[in-house]
């Protein structure tokens, strides 16, 4: 099944208070493990990650063809800029182009400027070359959306964008990156892990994550980071990790 809501919450369990654990993107696809009166218990195909979204009507399985490649890009009802609808798509959104006209690309009912998107089997040579687009977005626990994002789902959103597996959060990624790097030997894209946090080195004395206490994705010097957070969480450095 395929999600068509521009961001949708993945809940813990079948209740909203039980918290957001995770979000899927416009054209994420899952599979729909069984039903619990209003909600679904769902399985998504990216990252076999398990949690209960609320019962809609959904679309069989779709190719889709392209993706967004901007931080947010704006729908249209019509090809012109004149024509804006109130709805965004997020980075690592999926679609199928059915129509081109002029500089815009036709999915489902609405257009996109062609410029947003890159094809669905585009990658960079460098995963997180474009990280910096979410500087300033807000830190939101489970989010994986312009409007809000935690520090594994920044990484895990860059890794799928390139066509990359990896895991939801932090505690299985420390896992399944599994080249160790000792702190003298880090380099750029190097993951610094902490108990239920990431981060990811950017320069020889910077690094780039969603930082809760600051409420939002920020760059930060890596020796200050380290120690803030040993300070303030009483949390050491549980393991560095390089991205094959």
């Amino acid at each position: 099944m395929i999600s068509k809501a521009p961001v949708l919450n993945v809940y813990k369990k079948n209740k909203k208070r039980s918290g957001v654990v995770t979000q899927l993107l416009y054209g994420d696809t899952f599979k729909k493990i069984e039903k619990i009166n209003s909600w679904i218990k769902i399985k998504n195909d990216e990252d076999n990650y398990k949690g209960y979204i609320k019962n809609k009507k959904f679309l069989q399985n779709q190719k889709n063809t392209h993706k967004v490649f901007v931080l947010c890009s704006k729908l249209y009802y019509k090809p012109n800029n004149k024509s804006k609808t109130k709805k965004r798509l997020s980075f690592g959104s999926k679609i199928k182009v059915i129509g081109k006209k002029k500089s815009f690309y036709k999915f489902d009912n609405f257009w996109i400027k062609r410029r947003d998107l890159k094809k669905i089997s585009f990658k960079t040579k460098d995963s997180f070359k474009n990280i910096g687009k979410f500087i300033n977005v807000k830190y939101k626990w489970g989010g994986k959306h312009f409007s809000g994002v935690d520090c594994s789902g920044l990484i895990q959103l860059f890794l799928n964008f390139n066509n990359k597996y990896c895991p939801r959060d932090t505690k299985d990624q420390i896992k399944y990156f599994k080249k160790k790097i000792k702190f003298n030997n880090m380099k750029k894209n190097d993951l610094i892990f902490w108990k239920g946090h990431v981060a990811l080195v950017i320069s020889k004395n910077k690094l780039i994550h969603g930082y809760g206490p600051l409420k939002k994705v920020v760059i930060m010097p890596i020796k200050k980071t380290i120690n803030r957070i040993y300070k303030t969480a009483n949390l050491k450095v549980t393991g560095i990790r390089r991205v094959a």
